[in-house]
């Protein structure tokens, strides 16, 4: 499963994009003009496209951005694209007047002897950074002489992930100008069918989408097309300016006649499990929740808006308690409680209730969670097919009682003893991310941000939506044995509704004419197995469907998930365990050029008659944030960083000229 969206919960993967980071031009009315319409300083951008092709979830995007300097000087060309925060860069190239400048997946350290060589010749560091809660913004920016051409193309793959029932694509549009040829193509191919498939835009009403829109599915294949035309752009009927700025999103599910499907292709396969149907596992879950003194005002009132919610929805096999830490612990109850409607009053009550006060003491909050669970089950108050869960709240770090990260995580570790998982939410940016990430990751949860925003309740709220139906518990997916190899995680605490369990692997015999995979689970009446049977031949038919889409997409996604985990599993480990980690996806990551926090992408420049370095690095969710500018040379590359992080050589940031403007670092 994937690593910042999630163990045992299989989320959506967003795609994004802002595309061609042009300066707008102020609204202003039509009139007599020397040049082009959509010429913003100088600059025609003639052409944007967004081209998706999906295969199994795997999703191929491609944003291509061709501009024009219509002036009769040089001028500075951007070119912005935010993409989601778990999607790999796979390629970078630039063309100017014909000449094609690609990039190049290196190890990270040898990217940074290229880097440390371009400041060391006092040129200025360029920039990435997070884009809001599930974007990243690449920017790159190149002079283009009086009449030159110019053609952006960045090319990104994710792993599209169910959540809360189906799969979706996030596309960020802003070009920022009316653009002559501007497109979003999504060409989706599923094997098991395609059952649902909409997009809708937040910039424009259903009325105006539908004329730009076309979107239509048939069996396997379903398309989505945007293409308004310049007048539809405008963001009044005499307007030169855009109204394209907002989110385009595109959702989809498949049929789900058969729990699984496998799919094989030139020796790797990908297995999805997600069964329908199936009756709800009763849970035990305790609420660990930070009162301290920073929890104030809204923050507090957003949380307390969000437990009335959950309370409200809790189902009355579920059992429940409630515990708050400041200086000191308060429990609701001494013990868990059956979620009776007179018990969900009590709970909201005593909800309403909560004030915040005094320190942080995040050990004894969660070590009074844990032993009540544990207790719950040894003392059999609970059903014996019941799963049990904690979700902790916090804004800050631990400052009082046991206040050591690595102490708090062993002794959390040694009190659930892989027996049930735990789940933190981090409330806004002032506390150690990365801490909360990995003490749940190894008890089989996962960490989530929640942003201090209008919607913080809601975001709450989502969350516990996407645990609140556990289906299966101790699931396990099983093989033939001396069949396969390189497999991806392939046991999971839970499955929850609307989620989906992915695994891949390798084939050690190609030639075999059977492929058969077993599913065991606990369920809630029962243990239960599902069992998917494939023939090899019909595969082989059926695959040439797929004349249309990329056709190593299997082993490319079975690629991206073994990073993607091998990372993850990388964030608990120490010594030469965490080396073999890295050395396992360092190598992947080369092969299959990927740019992740472990490679960059050098992509060679043209400035001022001479080649320049560019540097794109993958940032990462984790730390307390950095901003500002830093100075002198770096002694080594930062691992993460949630906010802009800008590196130089010289005074402090001002604006640069375009002779400054030559070495850019993207930093994750």
């Amino acid at each position: 499963m994937a690593s910042a969206w999630w163990p045992c919960l299989i989320l959506a993967l967003l795609s994004g994009l802002a595309a061609s980071g042009f300066l707008r031009s102020p609204s202003r009315p039509l009139g007599k003009r020397s040049l082009p319409e959509g010429v913003v300083n100088g600059i025609e951008v003639y052409s944007t496209k967004i081209s998706c092709k999906v295969t199994s979830r795997f999703a191929h995007n491609v944003v291509t951005t061709r501009a024009v300097n219509r002036a009769d000087t040089a001028k500075e060309v951007s070119f912005d694209v935010e993409l989601p925060k778990t999607a790999f860069i796979t390629n970078f190239t630039l063309t100017i007047d014909g000449v094609t400048y690609p990039g190049n997946v290196k190890e990270k350290e040898v990217a940074k002897k290229q880097y440390e060589k371009a400041v060391s010749q006092g040129k200025t560091a360029g920039l990435v950074k997070a884009s809001g809660r599930k974007l990243e913004k690449f920017t790159v920016s190149v002079n283009v002489a009086a009449g030159s051409k110019v053609t952006f193309e960045l090319t990104y793959e994710e792993l599209l992930k169910r959540h809360k029932g189906k799969y979706e694509m996030y596309l960020k549009v802003q070009p920022k100008q009316l653009v002559k040829h501007f497109e979003i193509e999504a060409d989706i191919y599923e094997p098991q069918g395609i059952s649902t498939l909409d997009a809708e835009a937040s910039f424009i009403t259903n009325d105006f989408l539908g004329s730009a829109l076309t979107k239509s599915f048939s069996g396997k294949k379903g398309r989505v097309s945007f293409k308004p035309s310049m007048d539809q752009q405008r963001s009044c009927p005499t307007c030169t300016d855009s109204l394209l700025h907002g989110d385009f999103i595109i959702t989809y599910d498949v049929n789900r006649e058969s729990p699984a499907n496998v799919q094989i292709v030139n020796g790797y396969f990908v297995h999805f499990f997600a069964p329908q149907g199936l009756p709800v596992v009763p849970k035990s879950v305790v609420f660990v929740i930070d009162v301290s003194g920073s929890m104030h005002g809204r923050k507090m009132e957003q949380t307390k808006d969000a437990l009335l919610k959950i309370l409200d929805d809790m189902k009355e096999e579920d059992y429940l308690n409630i515990i708050l830490f400041s200086g000191d612990v308060t429990i609701w109850r001494d013990s868990l409680v059956q979620a009776t409607p007179e018990n969900i009053q009590e709970a909201r009550t005593f909800v309403k209730n909560i004030h915040d006060q005094g320190m942080t003491n995040i050990n004894d909050g969660l070590m009074r969670a844990i032993n009540m669970l544990n207790k719950a089950r040894e003392e059999h108050r609970v059903p014996e097919r019941s799963t049990s869960i904690v979700i902790m709240l916090t804004d800050g770090d631990a400052n009082v009682g046991e206040s050591r990260p690595e102490k708090i995580q062993e002794n959390v570790r040694n009190a659930i003893g892989g027996k049930f998982p735990l789940y933190n939410l981090g409330f806004g940016n002032n506390l150690n991310y990365n801490f909360l990430e990995s003490m749940a990751l190894e008890n089989h949860g996962l960490a989530r941000r929640i942003y201090e925003d209008s919607d913080a309740n809601l975001q709450l709220q989502g969350f516990y939506e996407e645990v609140a139906n556990p289906l299966l518990t101790g699931v396990e997916v099983e093989y033939p044995e001396n069949a396969i190899q390189d497999l991806t995680q392939n046991a999971y605490q839970h499955f929850y509704d609307g989620s989906e369990i992915v695994v891949a692997g390798r084939l050690l015999d190609e030639d075999m004419n059977n492929f058969k995979a077993d599913v065991k689970g606990h369920g809630a009446t029962s243990d239960l197995t599902f069992t998917e049977e494939v023939d090899m031949k019909e595969m082989e038919k059926a695959l040439k469907e797929q004349d249309y889409i990329f056709g190593n997409y299997i082993e490319r996604l079975w690629a991206y998930l073994t990073i993607e985990q091998l990372l993850e599993k990388r964030k608990n480990a120490h010594g030469e365990e965490k080396e073999n980690l890295t050395a396992q996806a360092l190598d992947l990551s080369l092969k299959y050029h990927f740019v992740t926090p472990l490679t960059s992408m050098v992509v060679t420049k043209p400035e001022d008659n001479e080649d320049q370095t560019a540097i794109a690095d993958k940032p990462g969710e984790g730390g307390h944030g950095l901003s500002g500018t830093l100075h002198g040379l770096p002694d080594q590359l930062p691992a993460s960083s949630d906010a802009l992080l800008l590196r130089g050589w010289g005074p402090p940031l001002h604006h640069p000229s375009p002779a400054e403007r030559r070495c850019h670092l993207l930093h994750r």
